[in-house]
C-alpha cells in the first residue's frame, strides 16, 4: 500500500512539473506575430488565434505525417522554413501562393506537377484526408505554416541554426 502511495506522489510531482513547463513554454500570440503575409503584392493579414488554432488543426491531421515541425520526411532539403518557402518557384511565401500550392502541388522548381504523389485537393479522390478541406480551412493551414517559425524558430523546419 506504501508504494502505491509512493507512486501515485511521483506522478503528481510528474504532472505538476508538466503543467508549469507547458506553461512557461506557452507563447502569447500578439498581433504582431499573428501579421502575416497575404500575397506577392505585400499586403498582410492579421489572422486570429482561433483560425490559427484551426489551422494547427487541419495542420496536424492532412500533413504532419510527413511534415512534423515543418520538415519533410521525403526530402529534408526541402522543409517549409520562410527561408525554402522564400526560394520555390513560384515562391510559397504568403498565403496565397500556400493555398495555391495546397491546390495544386507543384515541384520546388515549379516545373512539374505533383498533385499524384502529394496531398491536394485536386487529388483528393487519391489523398481522402484533402476532401472535406474548404477554402477556409487552406486559408488557416496556411497562415498557421507561417506563423509557426516565427513562434519557434529553432525547431521549425529544422531551425534557424541548421539553415
Amino acid at each position: 500500500m506504501l508504494k502505491r502511495y509512493f507512486w501515485l506522489a511521483v506522478a503528481t510531482v510528474f504532472f505538476t512539473f508538466q503543467l508549469f513547463v507547458n506553461q512557461a513554454n506557452a507563447v502569447e500570440l500578439t498581433k504582431e506575430l499573428r501579421t502575416l503575409p497575404l500575397n506577392d503584392q505585400g499586403q498582410t493579414v492579421v489572422l486570429t488565434e482561433k483560425q490559427l488554432s484551426k489551422g494547427k488543426s487541419v495542420f496536424n491531421k492532412a500533413c504532419a505525417s510527413c511534415h512534423a515541425l515543418g520538415m519533410t520526411k521525403t526530402n529534408p532539403d526541402i522543409n517549409l522554413s520562410p527561408a525554402t518557402l522564400a526560394g520555390a518557384s513560384p515562391s510559397r511565401d504568403n498565403i496565397e501562393a500556400l493555398i495555391a500550392f495546397i491546390k495544386n502541388p507543384k515541384t520546388y522548381d515549379g516545373l512539374e506537377e505533383i498533385s499524384e504523389t502529394h496531398p491536394s485537393t485536386k487529388s483528393s479522390d487519391i489523398f481522402v484526408v484533402m476532401r472535406n478541406l474548404e477554402d477556409e480551412d487552406l486559408y488557416n493551414l496556411a497562415g498557421y505554416l507561417l506563423l509557426e517559425p516565427k513562434v519557434r524558430p529553432e525547431q521549425w523546419g529544422g531551425g534557424k541554426y541548421l539553415r
